[in-house]
């Protein structure tokens, strides 16, 4: 099963498999809405372990954070060891630059995730 490719970005509105999304989380197989309001995630601290968890049990080998078009959305290094120690490896960019890695992860193959901030 594959990475569902994201086909359109601009700011607040990212398309990935004919579904569109302001922030969201995609894995082999699926994506959808990252609601920010499940975890209380905030600009500061940033990104939790809790927001990525999902992604990580769908048995990704890589995952890509997109921190937002102005880079506002922090990722804090407990989250970073977090997916570490689960054997992933984590890559993070500003958001334009994270969907660019990710769909050439998708199209090389790669079990890839990703969960993406696509305002400031």
């Amino acid at each position: 099963m594959s990475s569902p490719e994201i086909s359109k970005l601009s700011w607040g509105s990212m398309k990935v498999a004919g579904e569109m999304y302001k922030d969201c989380k995609v894995w082999p197989g699926g994506s959808r809405t990252w609601d920010w309001r499940e975890t209380g995630t905030n600009h500061h601290p940033g990104v939790q372990p809790a927001d990525l968890e999902e992604v990580v049990k769908k048995g990704v080998k890589t995952l890509v954070i997109g921190r937002g078009m102005s880079e506002a959305l922090q990722v804090p290094a407990a989250t970073l060891e977090y997916v570490r120690a689960q054997g992933i490896d984590v890559l993070v960019f500003q958001t334009e630059k994270a969907v660019k890695e990710y769909n050439t992860l998708v199209s090389q193959g790669v079990k890839v995730g990703g969960v993406f901030h696509s305002t400031c």
